[in-house]
């Protein structure tokens, strides 16, 4: 969407996580099940949230259409029901460069045939090259044929297009334009095999930045476009006449009238600009394209654009505006099929205030605009927008005119007429796929209708994810729109996180005994890195920064939410006590370290760093080095602690020329144990435990008995179930995941560009299913318990109980009860569940936590209401007995 699109989840990733070959499998690893269990699987529904840098309708089957995405595969769009099913869920992990699509092609000889150029950056970050998919029932499957080069679905230039292009007359011939250097290529096999154009007498020059040493705005954006002049050939012949489009300000536009036998630049073609789009009314014979000073799509200042007359050679110039008046480039181009003489065009780097579309109907002779200045800063729009079905796009904005909200788009590089319906236009954001099927109420004086087309397509990069035991069932981490809380999965929340607005969230986490306070931090050009939350993450205030903070990091909460841990980009790690009005440095720890908190005992948080592990006892103001050794040398590490039980500490991640899989700790970081059956693991989270299981459910993505998965271990990692299938990978999933405290067997996914995706498992033998707790037997022996205010305010209270087996058997469910004496109500309860008949209250033990051993205690925590007097309960009952009351 923003600038932020390269995602620093990829970035980590390239150095070192997925380069190299895999480790050779340890002796005798894995006792492993693989798809013995069936899981549904959806997005939670953000709708969009990414950049559409292109839309591609078939031009002899109404209602087919495609779309691609940076980073986020290709969609097919569903009529029936208006949505989009995505087609590159099955790219997996070794390949993941492949969710990146720099263009597409529908066959219009052949419409179940449709093809894909896949790879995401052309320079070291990728480690495989690109490849040509091909598909001969609409994307539901594919085959690939790999290219020897790189592709850029994330590239510089990557809204220009499309590169790849199919002979209209011959449906065997396919011609991609590649870039780096590497130039025109040519199938003549239906893609199958692929062969250089060696002839082609230009590879482009043009780069967006020659002093980048990474290699991304250096690159070479080599050929960007493909157009064949279908009048040209007859069914069953390749077409004669081919214009190409070359990232070359000087020599942009080629043509062959001899089905790619040679080729010529176009004779007395504009210069200084980059051809960014060619689109062909062949009817009338013109050729429009759309000219900007720069490769996009963030970038454009100066633009033009022009028509060719194929049959005279004369270009005029039918820019809407002078050159002098424009401050963006001309992308998004389109010719109605039905009236080719109306042609749009967008301008598509107008941040501010808004893009622009422009219409002619009389071949580009002249213009009407999407939007107006009345009188500045006032304007009149030819248009309405409706975004109550993603009421986010507004970003909780409130501008001053000429700026609205919502926007009419930004990075609108690609803007797509159906061929078969004038009134239908479907246009690419930066945020999502904007639709009108009103189109030519603009022609007639009226107002065309905007909304998003967008549900089913999800592009979000996941940084992070929580499921807490109460409230909001997920609350997410995201580059580019900041992150949501979801109290409905298949609901597009109203708003992302606000006050403030970050650009990309990098971390978040909630008090695990006190969940309803919230922290997340992230990235943003001016303001605060850090904001809380009181009420679940409904609302939001800021923090104060420490002094030299230049970007998120990570936090962690302490599990009653007394105090926080911050370990920003730019300066050291942190701590608080309260909600960040000041800061102090921690020590004994790096700057950069990965930081977390202890999930019961609110002074303890942990940290890693370039192979140590590191502990703070007294609330994160001082850290001490683990004597731990053996773990991950590198930074590709995430770690969480067990809700519930103190000290118990589970840490992932590696790469593959070194340590690399799964560790437990349950000394509190002192030592670690290294699970034998794990090759590679990258992310861990616990969720509700199964049925009969005495501890909480692990959920890991993770290379296991030699196969790269999602997988599930309900018995502490002994043995582990695979619970996604080939189809169902979506390439690298290494940033977060966490199951559901509430729902047994529900995970949450984070992906790097096709959202939050969740699964829901079938086998109703591990669990019931809807979040409650197992039968519980009626303990015997003695017990006692201790009840802590912990906090009070006007109306409302905070309270701790701890429930303690002082007799010699241990007990394998509990279930305990007391009376309020003076009105109160429990709110929200957790790491138990609970019923209130006036007075009467029992709490019961939730799946993971049933088990007390003889001499051993468990905690549970609530808030509530009183008024008029708040007095403690003076009697507890455990099953039929009475418990002593500390």
């Amino acid at each position: 969407m923003r600038r932020t699109r390269i995602l620093t989840a990829v970035l980590a990733l390239a150095a070192g996580l997925l380069t190299g070959a895999p480790p050779a499998l340890a002796t005798g690893a894995a006792r492993t099940t693989l798809a013995a269990d069936t899981y549904t699987w959806k997005n939670a529904r953000i709708d969009g949230g990414g950049f559409v840098p292109g839309i591609v309708f078939n031009r002899t089957e109404k209602n087919l259409a495609y779309a691609r995405t940076d980073i986020g595969g290709a969609y097919r769009w569903q009529q029936s029901t208006k949505t989009w099913t995505p087609l590159l869920d099955s790219v997996g992990w070794n390949e993941w460069g492949h969710t990146g699509v720099v263009s597409l092609a529908s066959d219009s000889v052949n419409p179940d045939k449709v093809y894909a150029a896949v790879g995401t950056y052309t320079n070291s970050w990728d480690p495989t090259n690109g490849a040509v998919l091909r598909s001969a029932d609409r994307g539901a499957s594919w085959q690939k044929s790999y290219l020897p080069f790189k592709l850029g679905g994330n590239m510089p230039g990557r809204g220009m297009g499309e590169r790849l292009a199919i002979d209209p007359n011959k449906d065997s011939v396919l011609y991609l334009g590649a870039p780096s250097g590497k130039g025109l290529w040519r199938s003549t096999d239906s893609g199958v095999t692929w062969s250089q154009v060696t002839n082609f007498p230009n590879v482009g020059n043009y780069q967006q930045d020659p002093s980048d040493t990474t290699g991304y705005a250096s690159d070479n954006q080599g050929i960007v476009w493909v157009t064949f002049d279908e009048s040209t050939g007859t069914s069953g012949s390749a077409t004669k006449t081919i214009y190409i489009g070359v990232a070359d300000k000087d020599n942009a536009v080629y043509r062959s009238t001899d089905a790619g036998a040679t080729w010529t630049r176009l004779a007395g073609q504009p210069t200084g600009y980059l051809a960014h789009k060619g689109v062909l009314d062949a009817k009338n014979g013109y050729l429009y394209l759309a000219y900007s000073d720069k490769g996009g799509p963030y970038d454009g200042g100066k633009g033009q654009l022009w028509r060719y007359a194929t049959a005279s050679g004369t270009w005029t110039n039918i820019s809407p505006v002078a050159e002098a008046d424009t401050y963006y480039g001309f992308n998004g181009l389109t010719v109605d099929r039905q009236h080719p003489g109306t042609v749009m065009a967008t301008a598509y780097s107008s941040w501010w205030p808004d893009t622009q579309i422009f219409r002619s109907t009389d071949s580009g002779g002249t213009w009407t605009k999407a939007w107006d200045y009345t009188s500045y800063p006032n304007r009149a729009d030819r248009y309405t927008i409706d975004v109550s079905s993603s009421p986010w796009l507004t970003f909780g904005a409130n501008p001053s005119p000429p700026e609205q909200s919502p926007k009419l788009g930004w990075m609108t590089e690609s803007l797509e007429i159906d061929p078969f319906d004038s009134n239908r236009m479907m246009y690419g954001t930066g945020a999502t796929l904007y639709g009108t099927e009103n189109l030519t109420q603009w022609d007639s004086g009226g107002r065309f209708t905007v909304k998003p087309m967008v549900q089913g397509l999800e592009e979000t990069a996941v940084n992070d994810l929580a499921s807490p035991p109460s409230g909001a069932p997920l609350l997410s981490a995201l580059g580019d729109i900041g992150g949501f809380r979801h109290t409905d999965l298949t609901k597009v929340p109203s708003m992302m996180f606000t006050s403030p607005t970050f650009t990309t969230t990098t971390s978040l986490d909630f008090a695990e005994t006190n969940p309803n306070t919230v922290v997340r931090v992230g990235d943003l050009d001016s303001g605060p890195h850090i904001a809380f939350s009181t009420d679940d993450g409904a609302n939001w205030f800021a923090g104060t920064d420490p002094s030299g903070v230049s970007g998120g990091g990570t936090v962690a909460a302490a599990a009653d939410g007394s105090r926080f841990v911050w370990s920003p980009a730019g300066t050291g790690v942190q701590y608080t006590t309260g909600f960040g009005s000041s800061w102090q440095a921690s020590s004994g720890i790096p700057s950069g370290a990965v930081v977390e908190s202890d999930r019961v005992d609110p002074k303890t948080f942990y940290g890693f760093k370039s192979g140590k592990f590191y502990v703070s006892s007294d609330g994160g103001a001082t850290f001490t080095a683990s004597s731990a050794s053996g773990l991950p040398s590198g930074d590709s590490v995430r770690f969480k602690a067990l809700p519930g039980t103190k000290g118990d500490v589970w840490l992932a991640g590696g790469a593959s020329d070194g340590a690399y899989g799964l560790w437990h700790s349950t000394d509190a970081g002192a030592s670690f144990t290294k699970l034998p059956n794990v090759e590679q693991a990258d992310t861990i989270g616990f969720g509700k435990a199964a049925t009969g299981a005495s501890y909480q459910t692990l959920y890991t993505s993770a290379e296991i008995g030699g196969v790269r998965g999602i997988f599930r271990s309900t018995d502490k990692g002994a043995t582990w179930t695979r619970i996604n299938d080939d189809a169902h990978q979506w390439g690298w999933t290494g940033a977060a995941i966490t199951g559901d405290p509430r729902v047994y067997g529900r995970v949450y996914v984070s992906t790097n560009g096709r959202g939050v995706v969740y699964g829901d498992t079938s086998d109703t033998g591990g669990g019931d299913g809807g979040g409650g707790t197992d039968p519980t037997p009626t303990p015997t022996g003695a017990c006692t318990v201790t009840y802590k205010i912990t906090n009070q305010w006007s109306d409302g209270f905070q309270a701790d109980v701890q429930l303690a087996n002082t007799g010699t058997t241990g007990w394998t469910g509990w279930s305990l009860g007391w009376s309020f004496a003076n009105g109160q109500k429990i709110g929200q309860l957790w790491n138990a569940d609970h019923t209130q008949s006036g007075a009467a209250v029992t709490a019961k033990n939730v799946s993971w936590n049933g088990n007390v051993a003889a001499g051993s205690s468990v905690s549970f925590g609530f808030t509530g209401t009183w008024s008029g007097s708040n007095a403690k309960p003076t009697s507890f009952t455990l099953g039929d007995q009475s418990c002593t009351v500390a």
